[in-house]
This record gives C-alpha cells, structure tokens and sequence, in this order.
C-alpha cells in the first residue's frame, strides 16, 4: 500500500486518506465519541455542536497522518519542504556547544510522526521512545519506516539505552500527553483538571542536568506543517526531588494545553487521556488533589 501511495500524487492521497477517516468516523462506537465530546466541552468550555464538529476532525485528519506515514519513501527527500521549522537554532546551538544530547518533549497534535524525518532531515539526531504494537507486524512496519527518515527507536523500556544515547549526543523525544498508571505519573493542573502525566522529561533533566526543549507541530491550510521549536527549560536540582519533577511536569503541561487551545482540533481527543484519574484513584482522592492544585 505504502508503495501505491508513493506512486500517486501527495494532494490526492491525502484527500483519499481524510475520506477513508470520515468513514471510521461514521463507524466509531458512539461511546468513543461521546468521551471525546464531553472531554472537548469540559476542557473548552464550548458547545456540543461546535465540540462534536472538533472531536470529527480531529479523527478524520488522522487519515492525512496515515498516509504521510505510507509516503515516508517519498517524503523522505523532500521533508523540509513539507515541514516548516521553526526555531531550529535552539537546538543547533545547544548541540554545537554540548557533548551530551538533550529531551525534546512534544504531544499528539498534527502529524507528531513527520517529527521524526523534520529533525533528522535538519541535522537532529532524535531517538523516538516508542510504545510497543500489539501486533508484531505493525510495529515492525511503522518503526522501519521511522528509521527510514532517519530515526533510531527505543520502546519505554529501554531507560538504559536512554541515557545512553543522551550521554553520547542523541536527543530523546518524548510524547507526554497520553494517559499513564497511577505508579507512573504525577497529578498536575491539566485543563483546570486533576490530571495523571508522565514525568519522563523532567525526570531525564533533573538527572543529567540536560535541557527540555518544547516542540509541537500544526499544520497549514495547503497540507504542509510547520514545526515549532520553543527556548530549552531546565529543571531546578533541589534537596526536594519530587517537588522538582512535579513543578517542570507542570510547566510542560501548561505548553501542551496552550498548544491544544491554539488547535484544538488537532489533538488527539479520541484517547481516553483522564482514565486513570477515573479508575484509579477514588473521587475523594480526586477532590482532594483538585483542591491542592487550586482547581474550582
């Protein structure tokens, strides 16, 4: 397939690609939809109509991402075209001045694949931390095309290989708005919500003493995307570990959700991101935590 879509036009295939989404649409469980509109209205503070209008494109542009994915072959060669960056001297300067690599912490929003091929096609070498294909097939085909445009993957177990490939200059992306296990995040102010967030990124520069560079992606009205790079932050080294890692969680997830108010239908609203504050923690628990965090 992916080589079909190498041989069409890019402007067809990605029209192609949002029909075949509109059709998942259509056939998504109104379950799945209905969370995702009630969490656009929560966290916006919109109407169902104009929320249900965000929730449908943002499912339907996971169409366009799935067949730039399909044209990494193509797309390979003419990234920087295709992806706009902005900032890069941020991250050309730290590593034309530091040994050590850095994090780059970024969300779901807009094509966060074409990351990957952007950064590599400018002289960044990015180890994307990936999660793990329940299907063997699937992850072998989407972490070779990955490595296709220049990326080397690591699943989120391999905090070793990390740290690592930061000590010898790599940079690590990370993904950080998706839901985590109770053991594995901390409770931040996320939409004016209690929310369970990853601590991978503040926990990496608190422990090498390395800089966090905030990056997202939006797209254009033509199809193409520009990438944002935004001024390294760094993660004050106290007596107080934990409050450290919490207050730089919290600082990255106030970005996230600027980014996601600036396009919100971008996001990925179709996952489930407050699931563990629903199933693991108790509603006494949550109400105490939202007072903590100042959340009316």
């Amino acid at each position: 397939m992916s080589w079909l879509i190498c041989l069409l036009p890019l402007k067809f295939s990605l029209k192609f690609g949002r029909a075949l989404a509109t059709l998942f649409w259509f056939f998504l469980p109104a379950k799945r939809k209905n969370l995702a509109i009630e969490n656009i209205i929560r966290c916006l503070k919109i109407s169902h109509e104009k929320a249900e209008e965000i929730a449908r494109e943002s499912t339907i542009q996971l169409g366009s991402l799935f067949i730039e994915v399909l044209s990494f072959p193509k797309l390979k060669n003419s990234m920087q075209s295709h992806v706009k960056v902005i900032g890069l001297e941020y991250l050309t300067d730290y590593k034309n001045s530091n040994e050590r690599g850095a994090v780059i912490m970024t969300c779901h929003s807009d094509n966060w694949e074409l990351m990957g091929g952007a950064f590599a096609q400018n002289g960044i070498p990015l180890v994307g931390v990936a999660k793990k294909q329940k299907s063997a097939n699937a992850d072998k085909f989407i972490n070779e095309w990955r490595t296709l445009i220049g990326m080397h993957i690591t699943y989120h177990s391999g905090v070793r290989e990390m740290y690592k490939m930061l000590d010898e200059g790599h940079f690590i992306g990370l993904i950080m708005d998706q839901d985590v296990g109770r053991d594995d995040g901390v409770v931040v102010k996320f939409f004016n919500r209690a929310t369970n967030f990853v601590t991978g990124a503040a926990s990496m520069s608190r422990f090498r003493k390395i800089p966090i560079f905030p990056a997202f992606m939006h797209k254009n009205f033509d199809g193409t995307h520009v990438l944002e790079i935004f001024p390294p932050l760094f993660v004050q080294k106290t007596t107080d570990k934990h409050a450290d890692i919490k207050n730089m969680t919290q600082k990255l997830a106030t970005l996230i959700e600027n980014h996601i108010r600036k396009y919100p239908d971008e996001w990925f609203w179709l996952h489930d991101r407050w699931k563990s504050m629903r199933v693991e923690f108790e509603p006494q628990e949550v109400a105490e935590l939202e007072k903590k965090l100042d959340i009316n």
